[in-house]
């Protein structure tokens, strides 16, 4: 996990629009008539129906798919009671996290209100706008009332997931933690450090997954919870069993498990030492956990442990959890989230982390294997499965404890339109991410001495994917850095017009003379081109002193790109080299190519373009769904260009029958399912929808790629240089930080 900083953090939350979440229209809004129906008079007709019948309100709005994320803002992260207003960017974050890991949408709600009466009776009075509700950052012991009080008193679900959240993940964790460690949960002694809300939570959960009271033993700040204690709250006496105090250092003698909900530095390596055989560790206080993973591994190798930190097996995430658990029921209508369906969620993650593991989750945290076993008993928070896993077991639990007001009947249809609502998006690029971050590589930038690169480079650093190398003169580059406020503890700068690197200059050069002796160089001009930094930086790639390289920055395309093509060259059996851009938009990701280098390329380049491009999508583990683009449908219109594309179709579907390809045809049409299936019922293309499109030539590749990229407002990804010998990539002129940070995400992949 990269370094957070206050300006970045700052930066992010204020930059463009500020704030993380939206409200975007769902109907159509251009005409007289829109209008009409989405208010005045036309909004008549579903107000009547829902004044005859409240439930029509799931039908003809938004609630059905609508939770309302509430604070008072008194226990607010680790910042403690800083206020709802100071609450509010982390109820947006949580939002953020619906949206993304579930499709819910949110409106985050802040109330000022510590009184728990007002704050329930606020809750109660607006309860009628949403589907459900997730509490959040309210302090004890008022967060119990509250809760209790509001799933008594409102029809909807109401979850605090700061309690019930950590619960069922550490439970699901506890089942598989204990089937590994061959123990029985009844007989396990556990030793608990923390008892607010979500060590309560869990400490219940445990019990109704069959723990013993009088075998938790669980410390508040003042020590363990005895019956002797005064002043405890009714929460604390439940788990008040044990008549004589006992230290903490001394409870961890013979403990099978260990949960902490507190603080870093707690536990000593000694007292991991004394626990039973196959101890049970989970130090979930973040960011500093009770004890280190590097000091409770390197006590006990027999120990199974997770942390609330990504950079650790197991991490207990509660993105695991509350989404899913909320789309669950929702998508039944549920009047409760009830033990039943926590329960059904604890199962349901706990068997996820049995199944075999999909490639792509394996690739994306860069691991060779990932399976079942004491480094794998927690579902990867990334885990794309865990939507249809968690989501129907949850809402088949409502079922079943009859709490749902529509049960699903077909199940496999339930299962599809859950993987169709998430698509893949966003996840394409953490994905990127993380597998980049698995096995991050050296990165030259030749344009060291630019802000943006150097601000890119910090990211990249940070992020654990990159180990930047930079191109320029030292003194403007390190003045660049401190002007800017720029952190890169491990960087190398180097100069390639400075006598220190002569030697590196004249063996590089030679080199180069190697490969373009026949083609216009001579030794001396080869070794003088090496004061360039393209050339250079390009031949530190090729001869292994860097893995991979971005450039083209400052520089028009063709001119960054002459000195790759000379010094990388092709791929072998690689005729022409291409671009491809990836636009993330709401649908999903688009790859369009060529974007960048073939002017215009004949029907036999084309057919080669397309299956690069598709060899290259596949590896990011989409399947490519191809249109070959033209003013023509199928011969429609006459022309050069139809033409060409019909006969590079003719090429790929002899050369290669199993790719989901088809052409030439308009753009509508390509991206218009309906539109196909309607006119064109013989394409390859029915019932399927493109998501990768390839262009005749240059100018109608590169136009339509601008126009996308500023009418989507979502991330981009490229130019990506397919069919180079290695990983090196140009960038946009003049592109965004982003920008460079996702094509160094790409790169350092490709660059494996």
């Amino acid at each position: 996990m990269g370094k957070v900083r206050k300006k970045d953090a700052l930066d992010y939350h204020s930059t463009g629009r500020p704030g993380k979440i939206e409200v975007v229209p769902t109907k159509p809004y251009a005409s007289q008539l829109d209008l009409s129906l989405a208010y005045s008079p036309g909004v008549a007709e579903p107000c009547l129906k829902i004044a005859e019948n409240k439930d029509d309100a799931y039908k003809y709005t938004s609630k059905s798919n609508l939770v309302a994320v509430i604070t008072n803002g008194t226990a607010v992260l680790g910042l403690g009671d800083i206020g709802p207003d100071a609450s509010k960017p982390v109820m947006e974050g949580k939002g953020l996290l619906f949206k993304i890991f579930a499709d819910i949408d949110v409106f985050d709600i802040e109330i000022d209100a510590k009184d728990p009466e007002k704050f329930i009776e606020t809750v109660k009075s607006i309860a009628p706008t949403f589907g459900g509700i997730n509490l959040e950052d309210i302090k004890a012991p008022e967060a119990f009332l509250i809760e209790e009080r509001l799933k008594e008193e409102l029809d909807i679900p109401v979850m605090h997931d700061d309690q019930h959240g950590t619960a069922i993940i550490s439970s699901a964790a506890l089942l598989n933690a204990l089937e590994l460690a061959e123990k029985k949960i009844d007989k396990v002694k556990i030793v608990i450090s923390g008892a607010g809300p979500s060590a309560l939570s869990c400490a219940s959960l445990y019990l109704s997954l069959g723990a013993k009271k009088k075998n938790i033993y669980m410390y508040d700040s003042k020590g363990l919870l005895t019956n002797k204690r005064e002043s405890l709250d009714h929460n604390k006496k439940v788990f008040a069993v044990h008549s004589s105090d006992v230290s903490f250092a001394d409870s961890f003698k013979d403990a099978d498990v260990f949960l902490g909900l507190s603080r870093g530095g707690l536990v000593q390596k000694e007292m991991i030492g004394v626990m039973a055989k196959n101890p049970i560790v989970f130090a979930l206080a973040n960011p500093d956990p009770e004890i280190s993973y590097k000091d409770a591994t390197s006590v006990r190798d027999d120990i199974l442990m997770a942390t609330g930190r990504s950079d650790h097996p197991n991490q207990v995430n509660n993105v695991l959890g509350f989404p899913f658990i909320f789309r669950g029921a929702l998508d039944v209508r549920a009047t409760i989230i009830n033990e039943e369906m926590k329960l059904a969620a604890v199962h349901a993650i706990a068997g996820l982390a049995k199944e075999q593991i999909p490639e792509e989750v394996i690739e994306a945290y860069g691991e060779k294997n990932l399976s079942f076993g004491r480094n794998q008993f927690i579902p990867k928070p990334l885990d794309p499965r865990l939507v249809y896993f968690v989501a129907p077991a949850v809402a088949k639990a409502a079922i079943q404890s009859g709490v749902a007001r529509e049960p699903i009947t077909n199940w496999d249809q339930y299962e599809g339109q859950l993987k169709k609502r998430l698509g893949l998006d966003n996840k394409l690029i953490r994905n990127i991410t993380t597998k980049a971050q698995g096995n991050p590589k050296r990165v030259v930038f030749p344009e060291g001495d630019n802000v943006k690169i150097l601000k890119a480079a910090q990211v990249a650093y940070d992020e654990g994917v990159a180990f930047p190398i930079l191109l320029g003169r030292e003194s403007k580059i390190k003045k660049l850095i401190e002007e800017y406020g720029i952190e890169l503890p491990e960087v190398t700068i180097l100069d390639p017009k400075s006598e220190e690197e002569e030697e590196r200059r004249y063996k590089y050069g030679r080199a180069f003379f190697d490969f373009r002796k026949r083609k216009g160089f001579t030794e001396f001009e080869s070794i003088q081109i090496m004061r360039e930094r393209n050339y250079f930086g390009a031949m530190m790639v090729n001869e292994g002193d860097a893995d991979t390289m971005i450039t083209g920055l400052t520089k028009n395309y063709r001119s960054a790109l002459k000195p790759v093509l000379q010094t990388i060259g092709l791929k072998e059996g690689v005729n022409v080299a291409a671009g491809m851009y990836i636009l993330i938009t709401k649908k999903g990701p688009m790859f369009l190519a060529d974007t960048t280098v073939n002017r215009n390329p004949n029907a036999e380049e084309i057919a080669e373009i397309t299956m690069n491009v598709a060899k290259t999508i596949k590896k990011m583990r989409v399947t490519p769904i191809i249109s070959l683009l033209s003013y023509s449908n199928f011969g429609s219109s006459p022309g050069k260009d139809p033409q060409k594309m019909a006969k590079a179709i003719s090429i790929l579907h002899e050369k290669n029958p199993e790719l989901i390809v088809d052409g030439e045809m308009q753009a509508n049409v390509a991206l218009n399912k309906e539109l196909l299936n309607e006119k064109f019922p013989f394409s390859t293309l029915v019932n399927k929808q493109a998501n990768t499109l390839i262009f005749p030539n240059l100018s109608s590749g590169n136009i339509s790629y601008k126009l996308m990229q500023q009418i989507t407002d979502g991330d981009a990804i490229g130019p990506i240089l397919i069919g180079l010998n290695k990983s090196v990539h140009v960038l946009q002129l003049g592109c965004s930080v982003r920008e460079i940070i996702n094509m160094v995400k790409v790169a350092v992949i490709e660059a494996k």
